[in-house]
């Protein structure tokens, strides 16, 4: 058996290598390619893209796998063998039911889609995209088509970043979670607001961008295999646990807007870089999950990046790079800033108190779009309504509104649950190392990270995809996906800060 395992390597690495090809270059469409260069790239990642779905789907594969189960059945249920034949399967399974078609016309229709959204975003003009949405939705419904009758149709699409969970999971975690999260923002929406105003100031965007290096440096970002450069929407891509790379934003008006989203996607790229050798190119690398994966990234943009342990070490420095602009502001007034919670129109840029509204808010409109009771003519206008419903705010334009973020744009439909689903995991966890580490504020405080992140390589990262995030959650924490320690997080952090 150990020949046949080989050979099921051989066959993953090659895929790994073709869907490494394609992700470079989808890295490069949103970093440096010319606008001009949509429709060949369009065209050149539905070939690799195709390439990796018929080896993907090969008979050898697929034989290979048959004669495996039984003696992957053998071995210990949680070795990386048994592991893989359990999760190349899986993949398989579905592969085996996309015909190749869809996937190169799905590559060439989202290609051309992200550079238009783009352009639309930049003009603020939804019609002017929305026929690239209508091809993208219609896409998504022919995908659902190749399989079995779910319970809900947006399982199927659920299930591509989130193993396991169904639609009626995340509605019961999200239903038991929004009435408590409404309460403590009415809670605070009572009490006085704190100033914020010393952030919305000029601040030199080179400036910032050494600032923002300098900390995730020190969190242990490894410049030797990742960069960091500029993108319309933050996002991290990892083409081996060698070289990942992040990119951010810089608002020259804002300050929080580089700081936090380079800590976010620093967060992302350490779980990716974290990844063992093992593990790579036999298809177990990178995360257990997207909620996974924004557990790290939410962790060290807010549990760490956000708490006032964090600025007692950084905050002295940032008030020398911006002496004029923060010399005079007391710390406690810069924690209270940046913590300040206010519903507002921008997800990236959401407080933590605010912030899963904005993703229940999505996930309707996504179920919605799946079921096809929405029309996407009808998008801005619902998706206007649902912002005054939620966060009491209507955007003023379809750039501040339906055209913010990248997502469905790029053919992720069933991603935005798990941002939500990420920062519950991140409170879930951050108990956990909070006992294991009792001095870890004190670390903070000193600026040292080595301990946290150690804990995370040991018992995140390490695994890689081994584990559906149910199973990898229960494992960890004693329980799966639960909504109570971030309340806990929430109430405790803010009704310091409100004097709730």
């Amino acid at each position: 058996m150990n020949q046949k395992l080989a050979q099921l390597k051989t066959i993953l690495a090659e895929i790994s290598d073709i869907k490494g090809a394609a992700d470079l270059l989808s890295w490069d469409q949103q970093t440096y390619m010319p606008p001009g260069g949509a429709e060949a790239r369009g065209n050149q990642l539905g070939t690799l893209q195709r390439l990796a779905h018929e080896r993907q789907t090969s008979s050898e594969l697929g034989n290979l796998l048959t004669e495996l189960k039984p003696f992957a059945a053998t071995l210990d249920p949680d070795s990386d063998d048994a592991r893989l034949v359990k999760v190349v399967a899986r993949d398989y399974e579905k592969a085996t039911r996309v015909p190749s078609e869809w996937v190169v016309e799905f590559a060439q229709v989202t290609t051309l889609a992200q550079q238009a959204w783009m352009e639309a975003r930049a003009k603020s003009d939804f019609p002017m995209f929305s026929p690239h949405l209508e091809k993208i939705v219609e896409l998504g419904h022919r995908y659902i088509s190749f399989f079995p009758k779910a319970d809900h149709p947006y399982d199927i699409l659920l299930d591509n970043f989130e193993p396991g969970m169904k639609t009626a999971d995340v509605k019961a975690i999200f239903d038991a979670l929004r009435p408590k999260q409404v309460e403590l923002i009415k809670a605070i929406a009572q009490k006085p607001q704190v100033d914020d105003s010393f952030l919305h100031q000029a601040f030199d965007e080179k400036k910032q961008w050494d600032f923002g290096v300098d900390i995730i440096t020190k969190f242990g970002y490894d410049w030797n295999c990742g960069r960091q450069d500029k993108a319309a929407h933050p996002f991290t891509t990892g083409f081996s646990n060698h070289d990942v790379r992040i990119t951010t934003r810089v608002a020259p008006n804002f300050l929080n807007s580089m700081i936090f989203s380079t800590m976010h996607e620093c967060g992302h790229a350490l779980y990716g870089l974290g990844s063992p050798d093992a593990l790579e190119r036999i298809t177990l690398d990178g995360g257990a999950s997207l909620a996974v994966h924004e557990s790290q990234s939410r962790m060290w943009e807010n549990l760490v990046g956000r708490s006032l342990p964090f600025w007692e070490h950084f905050y002295p420095r940032l008030q020398e790079t911006f002496p004029s602009q923060l010399g005079n502001v007391p710390l406690e007034k810069f924690y209270q800033g940046i913590n300040k919670v206010q519903p507002s129109l921008i997800r990236v840029e959401a407080d933590e108190a605010t912030y899963n509204l904005h993703i229940m808010l999505r996930l309707e409109i996504e179920i919605a779009l799946m079921e096809s009771k929405l029309a996407i003519k009808d998008l801005p206008e619902v998706w206007n309504t649902k912002m005054q419903e939620y966060l009491g705010v209507v955007p003023p334009d379809d750039a501040r509104g339906v055209l913010q973020d990248i997502h469905w744009f790029s053919g992720y439909m069933g991603y935005f649950s798990t941002y939500a689903l990420g920062n519950l995991v991140s409170a879930q966890l951050w108990e956990v190392i909070n006992r294991a580490i009792p001095d870890l504020p004190e670390q903070i405080r000193q600026g040292k990270f080595d301990a946290l992140l150690g804990w995370l390589r040991e018992k995140i990262h390490r695994h890689g995809r081994k584990f559906e995030p149910q199973e990898l959650v229960q494992k960890v924490t004693g329980s799966k996906i639960d909504a109570a320690p971030y309340l806990r997080y929430l109430n405790q952090k803010f009704g310091q800060i409100y004097g709730l």
